[in-house]
């Protein structure tokens, strides 16, 4: 059914989203999200043992990526370096990227990829409290695991606990590894460049970024690859009920935000008959200003043609 509108009255305008309120807005949620993070901080015990239980499902389902990756990259530092800089940093670097130039350029879409990536970043916080994990390397060394930011240190900013800068590791739950949200995040980027990027270097970023991201992720031993695909479920959550999420915002925000008055329309052309620019037309006649034409000057228009004398044309039929 076609949608019709008041007369007189213009549609009320869609709030605008202005940097000054996405901006701590978003940072909002990320600290939300860092505290909750150290808040859920499970027994150290019960996350080894999630860990291992990981891993046994893996070797069960020869799923075991893990091992040959992580030693490829303790043996081989021109790859494990860039690997260990790769998950310190573009998870911060090209994430907020993405935002910033959805925002800019893309900003009917912005609005549902932010919701969708808020949302789904929560599930995962509800994925670190309901299933505190151990990663690989941080199990014993007889499961075969080297650490690799502790290995590569010195190249980079991070110590030996997780991505975090050196000496701030207890500012990070380490334990916090099922979902993977950087395998996650980086899905999210990739989605956001292959839909809206347009060129064919977009499109290639948008398969690249998330799958080196995954074998990152493994080869640093970080991450289970059974933790990746939990981080591809969460945004694929996220993304069921970011409409939902919008929804339920519209409305908390039509209740408390008074709606802009409408804007009353100008009806005086509007109203006005007269479309012919001061030239009006009178009964009888085709065009404005017929009269002129037909009636020599002085003469009286309503007189009949007979008055006019014998010579006067016949009028037009």
């Amino acid at each position: 059914m076609p949608h019709t509108e008041t007369p007189g009255t213009e549609a009320a305008p869609v709030p605008r989203l202005r940097w000054w309120t996405e901006l701590p807005l978003i940072l909002l949620v990320y600290a939300c999200y860092s505290a909750g993070r150290l808040l859920v901080r499970g027994d150290v015990s019960g996350a080894v043992d999630n860990g291992l239980a990981i891993l046994r499902i893996e070797k069960a389902l020869f799923l075991n990526a893990e091992h040959p990756l992580n030693r490829l990259f303790t043996r081989e530092a021109w790859i494990g370096i860039p690997a260990d800089f790769w998950y310190a940093s573009l998870h911060y670097l090209v994430t907020p990227a993405i935002l910033i130039w959805l925002f800019r350029s893309r900003t009917v879409r912005y609005r549902a990829a932010r919701t969708w990536l808020w949302t789904s970043t929560f599930v995962g916080l509800i994925g670190f409290t309901l299933l505190p994990t151990c990663p690989p390397r941080l199990l014993e060394a007889n499961h075969g695991f080297v650490d690799t930011m502790a290995q590569y240190s010195s190249y980079g900013w991070w110590g030996g606990e997780a991505s975090a800068p050196r000496g701030l590791g207890g500012m990070t739950n380490q334990y916090a590894a099922m979902p993977s949200l950087h395998v996650g995040w980086a899905l999210w980027c990739g989605v956001m460049l292959w839909r809206y990027g347009g060129t064919r270097t977009a499109k290639a970023a948008a398969v690249a970024y998330p799958l080196i991201t995954t074998i990152v992720v493994m080869g640093t031993a970080n991450h289970y690859f059974l933790d990746a695909l939990a981080g591809a479920a969460v945004m694929g959550v996220g993304l069921l009920l970011a409409p939902l999420v919008m929804r339920t915002a519209d409305r908390v925000r039509a209740r408390f935000v008074p709606p802009v008055a409408p804007v009353a329309a100008d009806t005086s052309a509007v109203g006005s008959s007269n479309v012919s620019a001061g030239c009006q037309t009178s009964a009888g006649e085709r065009i404005p200003r017929q009269r002129d034409a037909r009636f020599p000057a002085g003469a009286d228009p309503s007189a009949s043609p007979k008055d006019a004398g014998d010579g006067a044309p016949a009028p037009a039929r």
